[in-house]
């Protein structure tokens, strides 16, 4: 028996914008362009597109489909469309996959999206004022050893998170995305245009889009399919989630088509408003990680206009990290309250309850507990593998086969019906013999 959703996005533009705030994360915002400029600039931008929409968009395309299928949460709408062709109901277990990937990714997540709220407050009281590079790794060294710091910001960013999905899916998630989305895109616009005059925008230029093919080997082109993957957030639940309060007259080809073409389009825009900074001062374009929160506060600290810049900047990234958070709790949230039977005022405060106790030993991996390891890994780290080198691609393996194998055509043909025969025919041969051997290729690469 199919259970009823009792909630539906008012449009498709409300849709959009929930489904790239949950793609569009912290890793959008400095870890594509940081890939794209080493791997060859324009040259892996085109490996990456090509991947995009080979495995990517048939992936999106299916979990939006078998949740709307589905009218349930992950693992019950798998289990329905199942059922549906008289297969077996343990194929919910591709739901499960999806749930616990989004639970564990957001114990780790939660505690960056508090970094990152911490830092918004400091460019909002200093604007990095006087910092140059020891003082910027001092001050980061010293929030990884703060836990009662890093605890309350992991808070904050839990909270908001929570009011968001208390309020429901058109009160909260709607409203909230279909505000900060915009308003996000417009400020990545605007620090762009900023930085086309403010010097450093040609070295970023040539970094990001300058095709350099001889960059480009095997392991450029395993890095597009894993960036084209991961970056689209499928085999996390969320897309299923949000998929199942999907209308019947949205086109979800459409739909995941400019929830593709935006999340790249972000990406890039975001290189355009990190990297002009980076070269003008001559600081490390392939810094990674500590690029946000030791690198670039260097460069607020030096340009013009830096403090309202760094304070924008982190507006950026609060968006980019809360919008994502929502995505990862709602994919928990909607199973807990239809599991449980729970009202959704109660599944919430559950969910972030539980998130946020578990994310103090995620903070304290940074300092007190990190020698504390596994194979040596922490608990991060072993959550992180666990849910990046596991879950996420034999989930993404298995969302393909279960869409293209055993799936009703005729089910699948309903859902896609805005897809012409061709069009249908090609979504159907990507998923069935593109998609899973390239999954299998990143699954097998990450545990060996």
């Amino acid at each position: 028996m199919v259970a009823a959703v009792g909630e539906h996005w008012s449009s498709r533009f409300a849709f959009i914008m929930a489904s790239v705030g949950f793609a569009v994360g912290l890793g959008n915002i400095w870890r594509f362009p940081y890939i794209t400029g080493e791997n060859g600039g324009a040259a892996f931008v085109l490996v990456y597109l090509a991947c995009a929409f080979a495995i990517g968009l048939p992936v999106l395309m299916a979990e939006l489909m078998i949740g709307r299928r589905g009218q349930a949460s992950p693992p019950t709408a798998v289990a329905n469309v199942a059922a549906r062709t008289q297969r077996s109901r343990n194929w919910k277990v591709i739901g499960g996959m999806g749930l616990l990937a989004a639970y564990t990714i957001e114990i780790v997540y939660a505690v960056v999206v508090g970094w990152v709220l911490w830092y918004l407050f400091k460019a909002l009281v200093t604007g990095f004022a006087g910092m140059d590079v020891v003082t910027a790794e001092a001050t980061f060294g010293a929030v990884l050893q703060d836990n009662p710091g890093m605890l309350f910001w992991t808070l904050v960013g839990l909270a908001i998170t929570g009011v968001i999905i208390h309020a429901g899916v058109q009160k909260g998630i709607e409203r909230a995305v279909s505000v900060m989305m915009p308003v996000m895109l417009l400020l990545l616009l605007g620090l762009a245009v900023y930085n086309y005059f403010a010097g450093g925008f040609g070295d970023a230029v040539r970094w990001l889009f300058t095709p350099d093919f001889s960059k480009l080997g095997w392991e450029s082109v395993l890095a597009a399919i894993g960036q084209a993957f991961f970056s689209i957030s499928v085999a996390m639940g969320g897309m299923m989630t949000y998929g199942s309060y999907l209308p019947q007259d949205i086109s979800i080809a459409r739909s995941a088509l400019i929830v593709v073409l935006a999340d790249t389009f972000v990406a890039l825009l975001a290189g355009l408003v990190i990297f002009p900074a980076v070269f003008k001062f001559g600081l490390d374009p392939a810094a990674g990680p500590g690029l946000i929160f030791q690198t670039l506060p260097v460069a607020f600290a030096q340009m013009p206009g830096g403090h309202l810049f760094a304070v924008v900047f982190f507006v950026i990234l609060s968006v980019a990290g809360i919008t994502s958070m929502v995505g990862l709790v709602e994919t928990v949230n909607a199973w807990v309250e239809e599991r449980f039977g729970m009202a959704r005022r109660n599944s919430s405060l559950v969910v972030v309850s539980s998130i946020a106790l578990l994310s103090v030993l995620s903070l304290m991996s940074y300092n007190v507990i990190g020698e504390l390891s596994v194979g040596g890994r922490n608990f991060n780290a072993l959550l992180e593998d666990f849910s990046n080198l596991v879950l996420l691609p034999l989930g993404g393996l298995l969302i393909a086969l279960f869409a293209g194998w055993v799936m009703h055509r005729d089910d699948s043909r309903d859902e896609l019906k805005t897809l012409g025969p061709g069009g249908f025919a090609l979504w159907r041969t990507l998923v069935r013999f593109v998609v899973p051997p390239a999954l299998l290729l990143i699954f097998l690469m990450g545990i060996t």
